[in-house]
């Protein structure tokens, strides 16, 4: 997962910020873009995210679109492949990342988790498609969970305790004092999703964006701000 250091955008982007749709110079993000490429030493293929379920499968066709400039926006909020070079990536400044391995590096994915997401089955989605690619079992995958807005910092509404199912995930939500207000673990539910279908081998999920101010990126305590980016690809054979 990239921090906000390391590129060349300017305030309030300032420095590494992979978002092409938040208002900075297209240029900077741009070389950003293939720092962040080098960096990994595989190709991040970008997606337009919309906090919805859908779970798309990326190939070598799409890392040509995407370098040729001009092709359609991949819209969806996971990517998985089985292909070496390609790199599942998702962009985040609050929600949660969550990157997938299968056993022996035979498929790959990256899952963007907002509430909505979460809420919506986007994890037990990306779980069910790499399972079937890989040829694996959910018990058989490694999980990470990477950077979002922490539960000292994560205040939601009575809408968002329901549409994870109120009294069964109370231990999720703490009353902030205020009528109707909660503090959310956004964490704590995804690892809640994993377990129940099946994963065991999860890590990761100890990082605060908002708190952390000189590392992350943060549109719940910036609102104008930047984007991060985790992925996840196959080794080249000698790579």
């Amino acid at each position: 997962m990239s921090t906000r250091a390391g590129g060349c955008s300017r305030a309030p982007y300032d420095s590494l910020n992979l978002g092409d749709h938040v208002g900075d110079d297209p240029a900077d993000v741009r070389r950003n873009r293939e720092h962040f490429a080098a960096a990994l030493g595989a190709q991040p293929v970008f997606l337009t995210q919309v906090h919805g379920t859908r779970v798309v499968w990326l190939g070598a066709g799409d890392v040509l679109q995407q370098n040729a400039g001009g092709a359609p926006a991949i819209e969806a909020d996971a990517a998985c492949t089985t292909e070496p070079g390609i790199a599942c990536t998702v962009m985040v400044a609050d929600c949660l990342p969550v990157l997938f391995a299968a056993p022996d590096g035979s498929g790959v994915a990256a899952a963007h988790a907002g509430w909505r997401g979460l809420a919506a089955g986007v994890l037990e989605n990306t779980v069910a498609t790499l399972c079937e690619a890989s040829g694996c079992t959910p018990g058989e995958l490694q999980a990470w969970l990477g950077a979002c807005i922490g539960p000292r910092q994560f205040e939601v509404g009575d809408e968002v305790r329901e549409a994870f199912g109120g009294e069964a995930v109370a231990q999720r939500f703490r009353a902030t004092g205020v009528a109707g207000k909660w503090w959310a673990d956004l964490c704590g539910l995804a690892r809640d999703r994993l377990q129940a279908v099946g994963l065991a081998s999860i890590s990761g999920g100890q990082w605060c964006t908002v708190e952390d101010r000189s590392r992350f990126f943060s549109f719940r305590r910036d609102r104008l701000t930047g984007r991060m980016a985790a992925a996840v690809w196959i080794r080249r054979e000698g790579g």
